[in-house]
């Protein structure tokens, strides 16, 4: 069958969702297109297995940004999913949403309908909360189980403990009132297992007899005459063909590749596609434009202490060896460590009125992190990654111009803007705060990153030039909204000047979320699901 009423290009967080909720119809006929594998390996369920994912081709994509001019012309790892379930499949489990002026700062900028109290119901629709969290905040009947860690590393507590130095309070929901605190991080795990957007949304329902699913599959363009997306052009093993759709496609390529697939189709700015020899069926020139992602720095100490995990002679016979028995017997031991177990929100001095929002996050690993951009290390220690919440420096994805109108050149011109730099040379002084508290004084050791001789604030910034990068939350390249570089309109997530086109992932953010953004982009996926059924009910 080459024909279907819905093709959904991209199985990933918001793609897995979307196919679930269209396909329930039955009179509907739908087909998920991915470019990956279906994932299914023990090294995707099992949560320790993601340090064996990042880089890994066979389910990463493993892009690389151009040189970052405010980073010392540095390239970048661009690690994105390569499987069903997209980056769920390979990311950290952390289940954050974002505050409430997130969405209401999207309202503010032409998205109406996508406040905090439009999203938090879709939010609480999609959760089964395994924690006993408040209701106001929280679902309990959905399909994607969030649950603490089945066996969290003491030294996590020990970093929630020394927040209070810091004037940081412990949080025990970072999805209810505040996102304020430190706390153990609760996670996309069901009894100790991986809970991805495949797993929670596409695996239970993917025998649907209207659902077809094309894996090691990628879409080469759209093809388009005026307003109308007649089908696409897939590539499988190297071999062409098309497929044809009776009423919508909808990319959820995310903020890489759904820019890539419009601007490959003929929909971008004129002048650029142009440039590379692209005929232009709609001038739109936002698309590719507005990437954003929370740019990131470490800390990182030694400690002779064996209490965090690590490969050491201390470890080798009472953690290292029994893990997999630990695991596979009750669901216990290292191996169900996501590596960033605790983590938090905080206020630099750049964010010090009473109503402002955290402008910082930690991610705490209880874990020795190489200061020599090394995998891996032997030894134990900790290490605590800082980020910047709402950046104000932008980028862009955008083909590169070298005839194969596949390759993408992906510039997150980091630290353009000062306040990024200010923000982030503080986040590391906060950090520093945090690890210096006493409760650490029976871990205590060196700080191999940045190391004690940086101290001032123009050692540290040149520092983060030197070694800061993303943590992996890219967003915005299609954003939603109604200014001239809007590529999508809020109430439909139809791309401007199309009829049946529309987009569904991270990159209709306007702006980035405080926070991880697996959650929000499984919501998106939701109302925009939503969109399509109310529109062919209507």
């Amino acid at each position: 069958m080459t024909t279907f009423d819905y093709i959904i290009v991209g199985a990933g967080s918001a793609g897995c969702v979307v196919a679930n909720r269209l396909s329930a119809d039955p009179q509907i006929s739908v087909c998920l297109i991915e470019a990956g594998g279906n994932g299914k390996s023990p090294w995707v369920s099992i949560p320790a297995g993601i340090f064996g994912l990042y880089g890994n081709k066979k389910y990463d994509y493993s892009f690389v940004s151009v040189p970052q001019k405010n980073l010392h012309n540095r390239l970048l790892d661009v690690n994105r999913g390569k499987a069903l379930g997209g980056s769920s499949a390979i990311n950290s489990m952390v289940y954050i949403r974002g505050n409430r002026n997130d969405y209401d700062g999207w309202v503010a900028l032409g998205c109406d309908g996508w406040s905090y109290n439009d999203v938090l119901p879709v939010f609480k629709k999609m959760e089964s909360n395994q924690v006993g969290q408040s209701s106001e905040y929280h679902g309990f009947d959905g399909e994607l189980k969030v649950s603490k860690q089945q066996d969290a590393n003491k030294v996590g507590k020990v970093f929630v403990a020394a927040g209070q130095v810091a004037g940081l309070p412990e949080n025990t929901d970072f999805n209810g009132p505040s996102q304020l605190g430190l706390g153990i991080y609760n996670v996309k795990q069901d009894r100790g297992q991986r809970v991805s957007s495949y797993t929670a949304f596409l695996q239970p329902i993917e025998s649907r007899s209207n659902l077809t699913i094309m894996t090691h599959t990628e879409v080469v363009d759209l093809k388009i005459a005026g307003d109308t997306v007649s089908g696409l052009t897939i590539e499988c093993a190297g071999v062409q063909q098309q497929l044809h759709c009776n009423k919508e496609v909808i990319l959820c390529g995310g903020t890489i590749l759904s820019p890539k697939i419009l601007l490959t189709s003929g929909i971008g700015d004129r002048d650029e596609l142009q440039k590379l020899d692209i005929e232009c069926k709609h001038h739109l020139p936002g698309v590719g434009e507005n990437l954003q992602d929370h740019i990131d720095s470490m800390v990182t100490v030694r400690s002779s202490k064996s209490d965090s995990i690590g490969l050491s002679f201390k470890t080798l016979v009472p953690h290292v060896l029994p893990a997999p028995f630990k695991y596979w017997l009750s669901r216990k031991g290292w191996w169900t460590t996501n590596y960033v177990e605790a983590g938090g929100f905080a206020k630099t001095k750049l964010a010090v009125t009473a109503d402002t929002d955290p402008d910082v996050q930690f991610h705490f690993a209880p874990l020795y992190r190489s200061h020599r951009g090394k995998k891996f290390e032997l030894g134990h220690g900790y290490s605590v990654f800082t980020c910047v919440l709402r950046p104000l420096s932008a980028g862009s994805v955008k083909l590169a111009n070298d005839g194969s109108k596949r390759n993408v050149l992906i510039d997150y011109n980091f630290f353009a803007h000062e306040k990024d730099q200010q923000t982030l040379v503080e986040a590391v002084k906060k950090a520093r705060e945090i690890l210096a508290a006493p409760e650490f004084d029976h871990l205590r050791g060196e700080e191999m990153a940045p190391g004690k001789e940086v101290q001032t604030d123009a050692q540290i910034l040149e520092y983060l030039r030197q070694t800061a990068t993303t943590v992996y939350h890219p967003v915005g390249t299609c954003k939603m909204g109604t200014d001239a570089l809007a590529v999508v309109h809020p109430a439909t997530l139809k791309v401007t000047g199309m009829d049946n086109l529309r987009v569904m992932d991270a990159s209709i953010m306007p702006r980035l979320t405080s926070g991880n953004t697996s959650a929000p982009t499984m919501m998106i996926a939701e109302r925009g699901a939503a969109m399509v059924l109310a529109e062919r009910h209507s």
